[in-house]
């Protein structure tokens, strides 16, 4: 039996089907999966399974991306986005995804060559998103997460 969506105080829950012992997560408004804070890949790796539609499959290539890119990464979900950074020196680059994109947040962005395309209302923070059916340039992607990486990471 397939589960079931329902709105309720504008989130998206997805409920269990009959019979299953674990639910879904819960999708908030625009679909951002609600993953319980925690460090290291498994919190990561949740999220990205729960992405609905095809931002699940963009999201595996990003975290590749990101873990061929900075090899030592440290991950964690925090504030239902997983973050990327060094451990000890703070997060480099933010995922958060939205009903029709996925938002790239390089908190140290106006620092990177070329700086990334999406203005934000903190001056260091440069945002790229990702729509269905884009193709992204995953080297430059990758040059702006090993510039980004190399950076004082934001505190959070």
């Amino acid at each position: 039996m397939a589960g079931r969506t329902s709105r309720t105080s504008g989130k998206v829950v997805q409920r269990a089907a009959a019979g299953h012992a674990e639910a879904e997560p819960v999708l908030l408004s625009g679909g951002n999966p609600q993953i319980a804070k925690g460090y290291g890949n498994a919190p990561v790796q949740a999220y990205i399974a729960a992405m609905p539609g095809w931002k699940s499959d963009v999201g595996r290539r990003l975290d590749a991306l990101v873990t061929r890119t900075v090899p030592d990464v440290y991950k964690a979900v925090k504030w239902n986005s997983p973050l990327y950074g060094i451990e000890g020196d703070g997060w480099f680059l933010g995922v958060h995804c939205f009903a029709r994109y996925i938002k790239l947040a390089f908190f140290r962005g106006a620092s990177l060559d070329p700086v990334p395309p999406g203005a934000s209302k903190t001056p260091q923070t440069r945002y790229f998103h990702i729509h269905e059916g884009d193709e992204f340039d995953e080297a430059q992607l990758a040059d702006w997460i090993r510039q980004a990486s190399q950076l004082p990471g934001e505190k959070m």
